[in-house]
C-alpha cells in the first residue's frame, strides 16, 4: 500500500496568568488600575484579537487539511475574564479614560507604551498610527508630552488596539468603518473597539469545538497553569542534560503537583470542549521519564516533544544537509511508543528547523516563495524517505509523520498582513498537492498505531530549548525564584488541612506561581522591557499564598529577585530580522547579541571608533551591525575599510591569514581564517575571498547586503558560507585603511556564531 507524507501541523496558543492573585501587594498609589483582580499586561485581549481565532478560520476554508491546536487553560481562563468583562489591564483603562481626565503619569504610560508592537506590521502601514510613532521616534518622549493635544492621545489610544485587529474582520463594517477613518476619535469609538474585542474573543473557543466535532481540528492541552513537570518532580534533574548545573539552594520536590495540574486541565476541558481530551502538550516540550505514568494514568493518549530529546534518548544526533534535511529520516518522521505502568503512550518530536522556519525567519521571505520552500523541505524529505526504501518502489510504502510544532500567536506579528498571504499560499498548495496529507495527530496515530518503541524509563530529560532544562533553572536570578517557590510550597505542605475544597484560593495562587513563564524571563537568555512586571507577577502570585492562609508575606518576596537594569554584553536571544539600510532599528536588533567596544574593554579600544557590536543570525543570514561613537564616520575618525574574516574551529579546509600588513603576531590575528569579507566603506561596495591551498585567497561572489547611515548594517547569506547548519564559527572584525592594519574587534576575542 503507498501512502502520502503525513504532516501534522500544532498551534501551541498560551499567555501567562497576568492576572494578580495577592490582595495589596507591593500597593502603588500612582498605579494605573488596582492590583486586585486586575491585569498587569494586555496580550491576551490582543493577541486575542489578531492570533487565535483567524487561524482556525483561515483552515476552515480548506476542509481538506486537518491540524492540532493547543490551547493552555491559562489562556483560556483570562479569554473567559476579558469576554465576562471581569478583566482590566492598564493599557484598556486609560484607552476607556476620556483624554481630558488622563494625568501626567498616564500620558507618560501612554507615550512609553502604546508603540509595543512590531512597527513594520502593525504601525508603519497605518499612517496615523505611523505618524505619533515618527514623531516619539524623531522627536523624542518630552516632545510628545508637551507638544501632543488630546486629540493625538485619542487617536493613539483607538490604534494601539484597531491595528491588532486580524486582517481577516477588516471586511466587517464597524472595523472597516474605523480604518477608514484613521483619525479623530473619540471615546465612544474607543468603548466600540473594546466591544468588538470582546465579541471576536467570544468565538474562539466555540469555533476550535465545532471544528473538532467536525472532524478538521484536534484541540489539546497543556497542564494547568504551563508548569515545567519534571521540575516539579524534581529540580535535581535538570542536570540529567547539563551535569554541572548549578542548582538553587533547596531542592524542590513535589512530584504529587503533576496529577493536580493535569487534572485540573483534563476537567478544565471537558467542561469547554464537552469531550476528553487525548493530546498534551507538555509545557515547553519538558519530558522525563518520572513524568510519563502521571500523564497516562490521567488518560492522555500521546504528547510532543523536540527533535532534541529523540536524539538525546536514542544517543544520536540529527545530521542535515546544505538545505537544512535530516540525513536519517526514518528514526524523526514517526511516533513512538512508551509503556509505562500506568498504561502505554505515544510521542511524536517535531522537526525543529522546519518549525522554526515558520516561526522565526519565513516572515522575512515573500510568502509564496516561503510557502514553496516549506513544502520544498517537505517533498525532499519524501524523496529522501523513497529513496531509502529496499523495495525500489517510487511511492512511499510506509505511513510515515512529519511533526510541526510551535507557537501559533507571536510569529504571526512579524509577517505581512498577519500571515495571511502566507497560510493561503501554504494551504492552496497542500490542497492541490497529491502526495502531503495534513492530518491531526489523533488521525494518524488511530490509523497507523507506533509500531517502535521508547524505554520509557531512558527517556531524555530535556526540552525544545536545546535539549535540556537551562532556560528555566540553573542561572542565580532563576535559583532564587526556585528557592522562592520551594519557601512558599513547604509553608503549604506543613497545613495539610489545607486543601483545594476549603482553600481554593492558595491551591491556585500556587499553580500560577509554578507557571514556567517566569523563570524563562528571570536570569540570562531572554529579556524584554517587561521584565520587572514578570517579577512582580511571579512574586504576586507566592504573596497569594501566603495571604491565602492568612500569613505575613516575607520579606524577601516583597523584593524582585533581580535587578532590572540595562544589560551589558550578552549572546543573541532569538533569530532576528533586521531592514538592511544602516538605520539601525531597535526593534530590528532587540533580540541580538551585543558587545560593547569602545570605552568597555583594555586600552587600545578606549578611543575605539565602534562604540557596540550587534549580531544576530535566521536560517538565511548572519547579520552584523557597528554602531560608530558620536561625531565619527568612515574617513573621518573610522579607518574607511573593515574586513570580515571567519574562522572555522575543528575543521579541515584551506585557510589563509588575514591579508593585511602592518599585523601584530598575537592570537586572534593571527589564526588563519576561512573567509573574507571586505567592505569599503566609503563606497559601500563589497569583495569576498575564500582561502585556497597554500594560503592563497581566491574571488568568490557574494549576495552580501550593506546598509550604512547612521550605523553600518551587514546581512551574510549562509550560502556564501558553504557552513552545513547546527555549526558554530567565529568571526573577526578588523578595521584597515588600504591593505594597512589599523585596529580589531572584539579584542582578544573572537565573536560566536551558532548555525542555525
Amino acid at each position: 500500500m503507498s501512502h502520502p507524507l503525513y504532516v501534522a501541523f500544532i498551534w501551541h496558543q498560551h499567555q501567562p496568568l497576568y492576572k494578580s492573585r495577592s490582595r495589596d501587594f507591593l500597593a502603588d498609589p500612582t498605579a494605573l488600575v488596582p492590583n486586585m483582580g486586575q491585569y498587569h499586561l494586555p496580550w491576551v485581549r490582543l493577541h486575542g484579537t489578531k492570533d487565535y481565532l483567524d487561524l482556525v478560520l483561515l483552515l476552515e476554508r480548506y476542509p481538506k487539511l486537518h491540524q492540532t491546536v493547543n490551547l493552555v487553560p491559562s489562556l483560556i481562563l483570562q479569554l473567559e475574564d476579558y469576554i465576562a468583562g471581569t478583566a482590566m489591564d492598564p493599557y484598556l483603562a486609560v484607552a476607556l479614560t476620556p483624554t481630558e481626565r488622563l494625568n501626567e503619569a498616564q500620558k507618560i504610560f501612554i507615550i512609553e507604551h502604546f508603540f509595543d508592537a512590531n512597527h513594520h506590521t502593525l504601525i508603519d502601514p497605518n499612517p496615523r498610527y505611523a505618524e505619533l510613532y515618527t514623531q516619539r521616534q524623531e522627536k523624542g518622549r518630552s516632545w510628545c508630552r508637551e507638544n501632543w493635544n488630546l486629540q493625538d492621545y485619542s487617536d493613539l489610544l483607538a490604534w494601539h488596539n484597531l491595528a491588532w485587529f486580524d486582517p481577516l474582520f477588516w471586511d466587517d463594517p464597524e472595523i472597516a468603518k474605523w480604518l477608514e477613518q484613521g483619525r479623530n476619535f473619540r471615546l465612544s469609538d474607543r468603548q466600540r473597539i473594546y466591544s468588538k474585542q470582546r465579541e471576536i474573543l467570544s468565538r474562539i473557543v466555540p469555533q476550535h469545538r465545532s471544528m473538532q466535532e467536525n472532524g478538521q481540528l484536534e484541540v489539546t492541552t497543556t497542564p494547568y497553569t504551563h508548569p515545567i513537570l519534571p521540575l516539579l518532580a524534581n529540580t535535581d534533574v535538570g542536570r540529567v542534560a547539563v551535569p554541572n548545573m548549578n542548582l538553587p539552594h533547596h531542592r524542590f520536590q513535589w512530584e504529587e503537583d503533576i496529577p493536580r495540574h493535569l487534572q485540573k486541565a483534563w476537567d478544565f476541558y471537558a467542561e469547554r470542549f464537552g469531550c476528553e481530551v487525548r493530546g498534551l502538550w507538555p509545557s515547553e516540550e519538558a519530558v522525563s521519564p518520572q513524568i510519563l505514568p502521571y500523564v497516562a494514568q490521567q488518560g492522555f493518549k500521546w504528547l510532543v516533544s523536540d527533535e532534541a530529546v529523540l536524539g538525546n534518548t536514542i544517543n544520536h544526533f540529527f545530521h542535515r544537509d546544505g538545505s537544512g534535511n535530516v540525513g536519517e529520516p526514518e528514526l524523526l518522521y514517526r511516533p513512538y511508543r512508551l509503556e509505562t505502568h500506568a498504561g502505554e503512550l505515544a510521542i511524536v518530536f517535531r522537526d525543529h528547523r522546519l518549525s522554526d522556519l515558520i516561526g522565526f525567519t519565513y516572515a522575512s521571505m515573500e510568502p509564496k516563495k516561503a510557502a514553496a520552500d516549506l513544502v520544498g523541505h517537505l517533498e525532499a524529505i519524501a524523496r529522501s524517505l523513497k529513496h531509502r526504501q529496499s523495495s525500489g518502489e517510487t511511492a512511499l510504502q510506509e505511513p510515515w509523520l512529519v511533526t510541526i510544532a510551535l507557537d501559533g500567536e507571536n510569529c504571526w506579528e512579524h509577517y505581512q498582513l498577519d500571515g495571511k498571504p502566507f497560510l493561503e499560499a501554504l494551504y492552496q498548495t497542500f490542497s492541490d498537492h497529491s502526495e502531503i496529507k495534513l492530518v491531526t495527530v489523533s488521525e494518524f496515530i488511530d490509523n497507523f498505531p507506533a509500531t517502535a518503541t521508547l524505554t520509557a524509563e531512558k527517556l531524555h530529560t530535556g526540552s525544545w530549548v536545546d535539549g535540556n532544562l537551562t532556560t528555566w533553572i540553573g542561572d542565580p536570578a532563576k535559583n532564587r525564584a526556585w528557592d522562592l517557590l520551594t519557601e512558599a510550597r513547604q509553608v503549604l505542605a506543613d497545613r495539610p488541612e489545607v486543601t483545594e475544597e476549603n482553600n481554593p484560593e492558595v491551591w491556585e495562587a500556587l499553580y500560577a506561581a509554578e507557571g514556567s513563564d517566569w523563570f524563562w524571563w528571570f536570569g540570562e537568555g531572554h529579556s524584554s522591557n517587561q521584565d520587572a512586571i514578570f517579577d512582580q507577577l511571579f512574586r504576586e502570585h507566592l504573596a497569594g499564598i501566603y495571604q491565602a492562609l492568612n500569613l505575613p508575606v516575607p520579606d524577601n518576596v516583597r523584593r524582585p529577585v533581580e535587578v532590572h537594569e540595562a544589560r551589558g554584553d550578552h549572546r543573541p536571544e532569538s533569530f532576528i530580522h533586521p531592514v538592511i539600510d544602516g538605520v539601525g532599528d531597535e526593534q530590528d536588533w532587540d533580540k541580538a547579541g551585543r558587545i560593547e567596544i569602545g570605552g568597555a574593554r583594555g586600552t587600545m579600544h578606549r578611543s575605539s571608533a565602534i562604540q557596540r557590536i550587534w549580531y544576530g543570525v535566521d536560517h538565511l543570514n548572519f547579520y552584523l551591525r557597528l554602531d560608530f561613537q558620536t561625531g565619527v564616520l568612515p574617513g573621518k575618525g573610522c579607518p574607511p575599510q573593515l574586513n570580515l574574516l571567519w574562522f572555522y574551529p575543528d575543521r579541515t579546509m584551506p585557510n589563509s591569514p588575514i591579508p593585511l600588513a602592518n599585523l601584530p603576531e598575537e592570537p586572534p590575528l593571527n589564526y588563519l581564517f576561512h573567509h573574507h569579507l571586505g567592505i569599503n566603506l566609503l563606497t559601500n561596495s563589497l569583495w569576498f575571498q575564500e582561502a585556497g591551498e597554500n594560503h592563497q585567497w581566491h574571488d568568490r561572489p557574494t549576495r552580501a547586503q550593506v546598509g550604512l547611515e547612521s550605523c553600518l548594517e551587514l546581512a551574510i547569506p549562509w550560502a556564501d558560507l558553504h557552513i552545513e547548519p547546527d555549526y558554530p564559527i567565529r568571526l573577526i572584525l578588523v578595521l584597515s585603511e588600504g591593505d594597512r592594519f589599523c585596529s580589531y574587534m572584539p579584542e582578544n576575542a573572537l565573536i560566536p556564531i551558532e548555525v542555525p
